[in-house]
């Protein structure tokens, strides 16, 4: 029996480790390291010989991606040690290169033979292969199910009337919570379009472009079908992406489409939501979002995730979401200041076609989040009639919105089915990626994100 010291280097709240030759049963407390939140170590006495072991992280089963860690014959990632005699070390010693199976007997000296360059490629090689594998699974499972299997029994389906005053439905989409709603033209006796979040961004920089201060009277003359009318003229005024949302027929689909073709549609429209219509009626059935997509695909896998491998790796080490350049990211990471104005932050959102953005201090770390449904929470009290768009800075819009749950996150450490179960829940639909010691942000990463990179890979 030799001591060793195993670490765990990522935070968490109660991190226990686990062995193989207890068969996972035994869980040794870890603790945290003196003058540091994230680090957590244990010694243990362990027999001689190489083991596998992993983390119990906040309930979560978690590896080390720090430390040599390979596939079981289970399917299942884990981390490895070989123990040797007269020794006490850590974790991240005297340990040989990860490799993709656990031979656990085989003898040490054969390590020094597998040490070249070409046995690491290969390995490489094969966890690839796992990823297109389990991403196959993940495509086949989406495209053998209809979106159908989604439809509630029984529930409630929200519609506005396209002659309805902006006004009110400014109300309504506030008081439900609501950032996507289908209209309901009487006249063709059919739902024509869906009003947006964007459509009330770009009605409050278009009247504020032309008066002082936006009054109720103003909004109680504009109706939706007059609102959407008029932004199908080409008049050139729509920020950047906003100007293709007018003009195209209303995308929907049918309950018989797979659930692959659905995501696709949302994915490829650069839409949020999609109404589920059958056309024999016309009848509203749903309105289906990526997020009821993901949960339904999580509640399905989630006592299966031995047969992908995929869902075990961390997000940090996979191509999805968008990172700071001091990570690797290839997309600019767009932030705000708490002093930033409410303008700027609108148009932020619309000339980049982004649905959210960080707001941070002067270390980067994170504060908030504001996101284009934010823009609903002025109907409270009717906000909207006393402010100028360049004048309030966005701390103080935000005092109007919920103040509970406003963003959620995760480390770039998390596996990708524990990001997937977060944003699975439909009230998160992204999660902002930071450093657990400092809660700088470092990216983010949004339902479109995991989809794409499920759906497309590159």
């Amino acid at each position: 029996m030799v001591f060793t010291e195993i670490t765990w280097p990522h935070g968490g709240r109660k991190v226990f480790l686990s062995f193989s030759f207890s068969g996972w049963t035994e869980l040794i407390p870890m603790t945290m390291t003196e003058g540091s939140c994230l680090v957590f170590r244990a010694i243990c006495d362990l027999p001689l010989g190489r083991h596998q072991y992993k983390f119990l992280v906040d309930d979560a089963w978690r590896y080390n991606d720090q430390q040599p860690f390979a596939q079981d014959d289970y399917g299942s990632i884990n981390n490895y040690i070989l123990v040797e005699e007269r020794q006490l070390f850590s974790s991240s010693l005297h340990t040989p290169a990860f490799t993709r199976s656990m031979d656990i007997d085989r003898n040490p000296q054969d390590e020094a033979s597998s040490s070249g360059g070409g046995h690491l490629d290969r390995v490489l090689q094969l966890l690839d292969n796992d990823v297109d594998i389990s991403r196959h699974r993940l495509c086949m499972h989406l495209a053998s199910h209809k979106i159908d299997e989604l439809i509630p029994n029984s529930g409630k389906v929200f519609l506005l009337d396209a002659e309805m005053a902006v006004k009110e439905a400014f109300h309504v989409m506030h008081e439900q919570g609501l950032a996507v709603v289908p209209i309901w033209d009487s006249n063709r006796r059919q739902i024509s379009a869906m009003m947006t979040v964007s459509d009330f961004i770009l009605i409050l920089m278009e009247l504020h472009r032309n008066y002082a201060m936006l009054t109720d009277e103003q909004l109680e003359v504009h109706t939706i079908s007059a609102w959407k009318e008029g932004k199908r003229q080409p008049n050139g005024e729509a920020v950047g992406a906003a100007q293709l949302m007018f003009g195209r027929p209303l995308i929907r689909a049918g309950p018989d489409e797979s659930l692959r073709d659905v995501a696709m549609k949302i994915l490829d429209y650069k839409i949020s939501t999609i109404p589920i219509i059958e056309e024999s009626y016309p009848l509203l059935l749903h309105v289906a979002c990526l997020g009821g997509i993901l949960k339904y695909m999580c509640r399905h896998f989630k006592n299966n995730l031995d047969s992908l491998p995929l869902l075990q790796h961390p997000v940090g080490s996979l191509s999805l979401g968008t990172w700071t350049s001091g990570v690797g990211g290839a997309r600019h990471l767009f932030a705000l200041r708490p002093n930033d104005t409410l303008g700027s932050a609108l148009n932020l959102l619309l000339r980049e076609n982004i649905s959210s953005i960080p707001i941070v201090d002067g270390d980067g770390s994170l504060i908030n989040i504001y996101s284009r449904s934010d823009i609903t929470s002025l109907a409270k009290d009717d906000a909207y009639t006393r402010i100028r768009l360049d004048q309030p800075v966005i701390s103080q819009v935000l005092e109007l919105a919920d103040g509970s749950n406003r963003y959620h996150t995760c480390t770039r450490s998390d596996p990708l089915y524990v990001v997937m179960e977060r944003l699975s829940d439909p009230v998160v639909r992204r999660l902002i990626v930071i450093d657990a010691g400092n809660q700088r942000v470092e990216g983010i990463i949004t339902l479109s994100d995991v989809f794409r990179f499920i759906l497309n890979p590159i």
